[in-house]
């Protein structure tokens, strides 16, 4: 398995970050790697989350894979839980978390998988920080361009 987390300070409110993870279908316009999105379906639950489901396919070089998530967004507590439905993975998890400071906000992140196929793995082992550094990365250049 292959894990990362980590917490980021930005100069944005907990709600403007929300809002813009929570925002799946705008994906493939910033996030690397992600060349189409698809909303599934998105519901209201009781307990006053929303519980989305989304497909994402990601491209890179030769590798080209669309798989499903359900997303739950819990508006209230400014949190962001994501499991893998279908695709490449064995499994998938991930989790945001939005905290206001005095002068912006904390995001922490936390993402756990296994790609089925071992030779993605290994694969994915070799790249995995990097990756995960231009994914936060463009998460905060999208802040830049939609708060500033």
């Amino acid at each position: 398995m292959t894990t990362h987390s980590e917490t980021r300070h930005l100069p944005y409110s907990a709600q403007q970050m929300y809002d813009l993870v929570a925002d799946v279908a705008r994906y493939p316009e910033f996030l690397p790697w992600a060349a189409a999105a698809r909303i599934r379906s998105c519901e209201g639950q009781p307990d006053g989350s929303q519980v989305m489901l989304a497909d994402l396919v990601i491209s890179f070089k030769l590798f080209r894979e669309r798989f499903g998530s359900r997303v739950v967004l819990w508006p209230e507590q400014n949190q962001i839980d994501t499991e893998y439905l279908d695709g490449p993975f064995k499994h998938m998890v991930s989790k945001w978390e939005f905290s206001d400071t005095e002068d912006g906000c904390d995001v922490a992140f936390f993402v756990d998988f296994e790609f089925r196929n071992f030779i993605l793995q290994k694969a994915a082992g070799l790249f995995f920080y990097e990756a995960m550094q231009r994914i936060v990365r463009a998460f905060e250049a999208r802040a830049d361009e939609l708060y500033k």
